[in-house]
């Protein structure tokens, strides 16, 4: 995220790979997809495939990967999609979004909403390899990508809805190797929830006076200045559901060191946290790739 005045921090690059390699007709729909910003398909990737791992009790079946790895790109994408159709209007007023494909013009909201159907549709092609219960569960996530771009206009809380439909994936995990979500599972959910919300608060943080003027709502406007502290307790209860929810999945004893480096990784990021300093934030924002894929290699580590 960028503040006011702060370019280099804007959602849009010009002259990036879009720009120098893509048809002029295809840029507006890349950068609707964030397909030149893929941090949020690492962070929505990562946590599955830590669930996926722990589900398995080892490597995943490839099939496995090669489904759960599409899906977590396009089901970003449309996600992406749907916030862009529904904040057009915000984004417009907002130095970090205003150059986005439909705040500046480059797309309309009717090419927009074709655009999604098609990227749902492909991602719907999907639940053909998935056992019935995994697509009953896939199914039950649409509701939140839907309801997540309108929950800033209510609530200070769209980071929860944002973390249960990013890391929706990890319950399906679950469902498509064992046929059923066990307790571990849904802690490690819980586990991910919360680190969401703690990684994309310091993400708002960047935003917060452009929101605030806009009389939009997040846990960053909500926590105002006891943000730092704010984010570290939601860290720490991540490692902790971690903790827990791994050990209820049978992990051993490397995962638990696997924990200790998140929980320093994560103490790290807290103590690094300057409101004031939005390149910063945004930066431990990215950092957060990091933390995914130590999770990822936690579980590996703890099937062994």
């Amino acid at each position: 995220m960028t503040a006011i005045g702060r370019p280099d921090l804007s959602d849009i690059h010009a002259g990036d790979w879009v720009d120098r390699r893509l048809p002029s007709a295809w840029r507006p729909y890349t950068r609707l997809a964030r397909l030149d910003r893929p941090v949020g398909v690492w962070l929505t990737l990562f946590p599955c495939l830590a669930a996926l791992i722990q589900a398995s009790h080892g490597f995943p079946a490839l099939w496995q990967l090669i489904v759960f790895c599409l899906g977590a790109l396009l089901m970003r994408s449309a996600g992406s999609t749907v916030n862009d159709i529904a904040d057009r209007n915000f984004d417009a007023h907002v130095e970090r979004t205003r150059f986005r494909p439909l705040a500046s013009g480059q797309l309309r909201t009717r090419q927009a909403i074709v655009f999604l159907v098609v990227e749902l549709a492909l991602a719907a092609s999907l639940l053909f390899f998935l056992s019935p219960y995994t697509r009953l569960i896939a199914f039950c996530v649409l509701p939140l990508v839907f309801i997540y771009p309108l929950c800033k206009r209510f609530t200070h809380w769209p980071q929860a809805v944002l973390g249960a439909a990013f890391n929706w994936g990890m319950l399906m995990a679950w469902a498509e190797v064992t046929g059923h979500v066990p307790a571990g599972a849904v802690i490690m959910w819980i586990g991910a929830i919360a680190w969401q919300i703690g990684y994309d608060t310091v993400y708002a943080y960047v935003d917060v006076k452009d929101d605030t003027r806009l009389g939009l709502k997040s846990t960053a406007i909500l926590f105002g200045r006891r943000g730092k502290s704010w984010v570290g307790l939601f860290y720490a209860f991540t490692v902790a559901s971690w903790s827990l929810g791994g050990w209820l999945s049978g992990m051993s004893l490397p995962y638990a060191a696997g924990m200790v480096v998140i929980a320093a990784h994560l103490a790290w990021q807290t103590q690094r946290i300057d409101l004031q300093r939005p390149e910063l934030n945004f930066r431990l924002f990215l950092s957060n790739i990091l933390t995914g894929m130590l999770l990822a290699c936690a579980a590996l580590a703890g099937t062994w």
